[in-house]
């Protein structure tokens, strides 16, 4: 993860170094991923690997709107 931006509905995406956004929410009990709640926890995680299921499937990357 190189980033983190916001969507539409407020939902933060987490920007991936192969060029694709993802979704990282904290939605528990489906998503328990606390740590996208604060800003010092994000950029903790800046610099992990996330899979990136776009890249599984052979999308183009995302762009920024």
């Amino acid at each position: 993860m190189t980033g983190f931006h916001k969507d539409e509905f407020d939902d933060w995406v987490a920007e991936l170094s192969c060029g694709h956004f993802q979704h990282v929410r904290h939605n528990p009990p489906w998503q328990n991923r606390p740590w996208v709640e604060k800003l010092e926890t994000r950029n903790e995680m800046l610099g992990h690997l996330l899979n990136c299921k776009k890249c599984d499937e052979g999308a183009p990357p995302d762009q920024k709107v």
